[in-house]
């Protein structure tokens, strides 16, 4: 079944995303760099945003990056990926700067991103979170998906969780 492309223009009460280009790289290698193990180059997180863009070229999904509408900063990003499940049923990825966590912003991305997903036809999504990920958790139980299964990899337990679209 072919899908309509997703929206790269989203709006909400406080949050902007829209289409990747070069000069976010910056800001994305220092939100990389939270994670805690090591902070990319800017060639290296250039060369993200560009198999990021093409990705979504190919697939008609995509992550955005989230700008908060008053001060007009970049504080993380949310979409749709393949990542571990598929083009039909993509996954819902984001991830915030640990200064903005704890004010709903990944929610409110989340639920736009997650209309936009409607808008394209597909039935279902699913995410990934690991088992530590609480605040991930809580994101996902507001936007109603469930717990489906648990796979285990070098890294720990993965929690995969899906909704069904209307």
């Amino acid at each position: 079944m072919p899908y309509t492309p997703m929206r790269r223009d989203l709006t909400t009460e406080r949050l902007t995303m829209g289409p990747w280009d070069a000069s976010y790289a910056e800001e994305l290698r220092h939100l990389h760099a939270e994670r805690g193990d090591g902070t990319p180059t800017v060639e290296r997180t250039r060369e993200i945003i560009a198999n990021g863009l093409a990705a979504s070229a190919e697939t008609g999904i995509a992550l955005l990056p989230i700008r908060r509408r008053a001060e007009g900063d970049f504080i993380g990003y949310c979409g749709l990926i393949v990542g571990r499940a598929t083009v039909e049923e993509p996954e819902i990825a984001y991830e915030l700067f640990q200064r903005v966590h704890g004010n709903g912003y990944a929610t409110e991305a989340a639920r736009a991103v997650l209309d936009a997903a409607v808008a394209t036809g597909r039935g279902r999504l699913w995410s990934t979170v690991r088992d530590w990920n609480a605040p991930s958790f809580r994101v996902l139980e507001k936007l109603g998906f469930e717990r489906h299964h648990v796979t285990t990899d070098d890294r720990g337990d993965l929690v995969w969780l899906t909704r069904t679209l209307p």
